[in-house]
């Protein structure tokens, strides 16, 4: 279909109703696009910023535009891919600022679909050079891509989760997908096991704690 913006209109359809809309052409995005864009994340991270009860984080417009730009291209590329291959690594490239507890949860407004973009790209073709590329995004994005298998390895997680706020939705989000992978990391399961406390069969029977022994 045609649309006087089909990047925001792919913003707007992928977080209020979680679906895509595919167009004819995969679009430049105009400075005025950018623009809006920033505006309309900045009016959307002060909705969820009520959630988290932090005074202290603002919204990063550099990264949460980068990453909205991240999900339009991924998205239209799922089925857009004319004379496209040349072009990848320059429409879904990397975050070239700070990445500090605000530009992650700014940018998480959009990451957080690239799992679901990514299981798609895997029904059409595995070899994807494009899934190489936004799984590399998620690895360094990582609160976005929690219940999607990713190898972290790399990551220090004491000091990933130093920012109280930031350990919080973190861990929440590690019981909301179940992540057991994540979960059973030494560090972020005695972190969960501490939240759980006496209830923890309550919140995740089925997880496994940890030990020293068990390791």
């Amino acid at each position: 279909m045609e649309t006087k913006s089909p990047f925001l209109d792919t913003l707007f359809l992928l977080r209020k109703n979680e679906c895509i809309t595919l167009f004819s052409a995969v679009k430049e995005i105009s400075p005025t696009e950018e623009s809006e864009a920033e505006h309309y994340f900045e009016a959307e991270f002060e909705k969820e910023r009520l959630e988290f009860l932090s005074g202290q984080l603002s919204c990063n417009k550099q990264a949460a535009v980068w990453a909205g730009k991240v999900l339009y291209y991924s998205a239209q590329l799922y089925l857009i891919r004319e004379n496209t291959a040349k072009d990848l690594k320059t429409l879904v490239s990397g975050f070239r600022g700070i990445r500090d507890v605000s530009s992650i949860l700014s940018a998480d407004l959009s990451l957080r679909f690239l799992p679901q973009i990514i299981m798609a790209l895997n029904t059409v073709d595995p070899e994807d050079p494009l899934i190489t590329l936004v799984e590399d995004i998620l690895k360094t994005f990582h609160y976005s891509g929690i219940g999607y298998d990713l190898d972290l390895s790399h990551v220090n997680w004491e000091e990933e989760l130093k920012n109280k706020t930031y350990r919080k939705l973190y861990l929440e989000r590690v019981v909301e997908k179940r992540d057991y992978k994540l979960a059973e990391i030494p560090y972020i399961n005695k972190l969960l096991n501490a939240e759980f406390g006496i209830h923890k069969d309550v919140f995740w029977r089925e997880l496994n704690i940890i030990t020293e022994e068990n390791q």
